[in-house]
């Protein structure tokens, strides 16, 4: 591991000054020590939490990750080409320095923010994403539950297009990685709070233990991947509260440890609703948020939220409206 970490370090300071052929494959330096991190963390489970892994659930996983590198594998160069193709277009150039290196990796970070948001409003991004979210246990192997349909969803285009601008294609792929290996240590539930000043800064696994959870007070929030700034800023930021804690998984739980329907039943699902809806609500069906549907007969995060919040006297001055749009009743004092 030492000798990974090295020749990784070595790549990654060359990188700062003198521009690279390739992107470096920061996630592959960084599979052993997520292996270690992930057995550190079952020894500790076993004496302070027994039920945080549970072995079907933690295959699953494994295998979904095994899934998505396969396919990520397939479809790398497709994506490389497409980055390299913006930059050949490109209006500007980035230069190799260690402030370009820094802007990258925050603007990365920004557009990450963006489409994890997007991958939880949009269905059709959804339904990729969806996988990543089916473990009803929080762990650092639910870290590896990764989708393998990124790439049909073109989820990969809200990472690329600073290329155009002059971003260096290799640079940009690289921090791309770096962001995905910076969010592995966040999913467990062996670390309960971080200092303050670096809970608002980073996202951590309180933050990411929010993002996770089915709570309706949790839903949809805290999309960040590494600095916990956007959520703040784009007004989606929800700190886990000791009173509420994380219950995980999806609104409707899998109820399987089924490999293919945990990786493909919402694009089943999704596609199946398309082809009954009427016409003019087909295309509703792929690009509104997930649990949408034209009769209102099932219910979107904002609307379970609402009332939640509703029932417990939270809701904020815009929400009533948001109900009625929905079609639920607002009994006002």
């Amino acid at each position: 591991m030492n000798d990974t970490l090295s020749t990784l370090l070595a790549e990654l300071t060359g990188a700062l000054s003198q521009p690279i052929t390739h992107p470096i494959d920061v996630i592959a330096y960084a599979v052993p020590a997520f292996i270690a991190l992930i057995l550190i963390e079952i020894a500790w489970a076993r004496r302070h939490a027994p039920d945080a892994y549970e072995p079907r659930d933690m295959l699953t996983s494994l295998l979904m990750g095994l899934g998505s590198t396969i396919a990520g594998a397939l479809v790398a160069g497709a994506i490389y080409a497409a980055a390299t193709w913006l930059y050949a277009h490109r209006i500007a150039t980035v230069p190799y320095a260690w402030w370009s290196w820094l802007a990258v990796l925050l603007l990365d970070d920004f557009n990450y923010y963006w489409a994890h948001r997007t991958g939880h409003r949009v269905r059709w991004f959804w339904a990729a994403h969806v996988n990543h979210h089916t473990s009803q246990h929080y762990n650092l192997s639910t870290a590896l539950r990764q989708t393998w349909t990124g790439f049909f969803a073109l989820s990969f285009a809200f990472r690329i297009w600073p290329a155009f601008f002059g971003v260096p294609p290799e640079m940009l792929l690289t921090a791309g990685a770096i962001n995905t290996v910076g969010q592995f240590w966040i999913h467990t539930e062996a670390v309960r709070r971080m200092p303050t000043w670096f809970e608002w800064v980073f996202n951590t696994p309180s933050h990411h233990r929010v993002h996770h959870a089915t709570n309706p007070l949790y839903l949809d929030r805290n999309f960040a991947g590494v600095f916990m700034i956007w959520d703040r800023m784009f007004g989606t930021f929800q700190p886990e509260l000791d009173e509420e804690p994380a219950r995980y998984g999806v609104i409707r739980q899998l109820g399987t440890f089924n490999l293919l329907h945990s990786v493909f039943h919402e694009w089943k699902g999704m596609l199946q609703d398309f082809a009954a809806a009427p016409l003019r609500h087909k295309l509703s069906y792929l690009v509104r948020e997930p649990g949408w549907s034209h009769d209102r007969s099932r219910e979107s995060s904002d609307t379970i939220r609402a009332r939640w919040q509703a029932r417990n006297g939270t809701l904020s001055p815009d929400q009533p409206q948001c109900m009625a749009d929905e079609g639920i009743a607002v009994s006002h004092p």
